[in-house]
């Protein structure tokens, strides 16, 4: 535990400290050294916009209710920004710009003078401009000050008992879209809920579905590809389709009412909860009509919430 309790004497000379938390196991660990350390003048923070997935945001939650650290959520929406949404090579910096930048109006309100993420020495070896920018915006990485690697993250984060140790790498729905393809909410949406669907079909822990302007390329570990199997791939191939709605000119089932379109489809796994009509996302009630051009969408509360 000898790391251990370098990365808490870490945080040891600090008054009160705030760390982005994204509900993986790197921020897991700072969060866990800085409350052992600080106690309540240690603050998490979970930016809880759209790019970010339902089951993050569970994990992130769960994670600061086992540390029993307390836990703050910002709330906006990344797709207000142009540089963001254009989706260049770049994203990745506009993106931890902005959240910078809330990061820090949110610490001046709490009196918080030092700001912490999870970037580990493993990071700094991939392209990863994101990093650039927290650093530009005076953003810290305990864990690369005292130079951890992955493994020893996760061995640590087991030992001390939290229930995000053996959790997969994840990054932002966005990054499931090709640089040059727009991101937009459709798109986020219609990826998050066909992982979440990939996985219940496979019991797999790590998947991603990539969008290409509406086909689906999904990616898994090597070692599990068997898994996708003919008849899962079917079932997979038919899910995602229902998911991914689109009612064109000759769409049979235009000028249904959710209701009607739900009894026709009885194997739908949700009732749809909203629409997009044009640029225009809204949410619909059973006697809500389908017209032509609708993209429909199932979804859960939480994407309602986050509008």
């Amino acid at each position: 535990m000898n790391k251990l309790n370098e990365l808490i004497d870490w945080f040891e000379d600090k008054t009160k400290v705030m760390i982005a938390l994204s509900g993986g196991v790197d921020s897991a660990l700072v969060a866990y050294a800085a409350f052992q350390a600080l106690g309540s003048s240690a603050i998490a923070v979970t930016a809880d916009y759209k790019t970010l997935s339902e089951d993050e945001l569970f994990s992130a939650k769960q994670v600061c209710s086992e540390i029993g650290i307390e836990q703050l959520l910002l709330d906006y929406s990344e797709l207000e920004n142009e540089e963001f949404v254009k989706n260049d090579s770049n994203r990745c910096f506009h993106c931890r710009m902005e959240l910078g930048a809330h990061l820090i109006e949110l610490a001046k309100t709490h009196d918080v003078k030092i700001i912490v993420d999870g970037t580990n020495l493993d990071d700094l070896g991939d392209y990863r401009p994101g990093i650039q920018a927290l650093r530009d915006n005076g953003i810290r990485s305990p864990l690369v000050e005292t130079k951890f690697s992955k493994s020893q993250i996760r061995d640590i984060v087991k030992s001390v008992g939290l229930s995000v140790f053996d959790r997969p790498s994840n990054s932002c729905l966005a990054s499931r879209i090709p640089w040059g393809q727009r991101v937009t909410a459709e798109k986020l949406t219609r990826i998050e809920f066909g992982e979440t669907l990939v996985k219940q079909l496979t019991n797999l822990k790590q998947v991603r579905v990539r969008d290409f302007d509406g086909s689906a390329k999904i990616e898994v570990d090597k070692e599990m590809i068997s898994v996708l199997d003919k008849n899962t791939m079917n079932q997979i191939t038919k899910k995602l389709k229902l998911i991914g709605l689109k009612c064109e000119d000759n769409f049979l089932h235009s000028g249904l009412t959710v209701r009607e379109l739900s009894e026709k489809f009885p194997d739908y796994l949700a009732n749809i909860m909203f629409i997009f009509r044009g640029d225009q996302k809204f949410t619909v009630n059973s006697s809500t009509k389908i017209e032509k051009k609708d993209t429909n969408r199932f979804g859960t509360t939480h994407d309602l919430q986050r509008g």
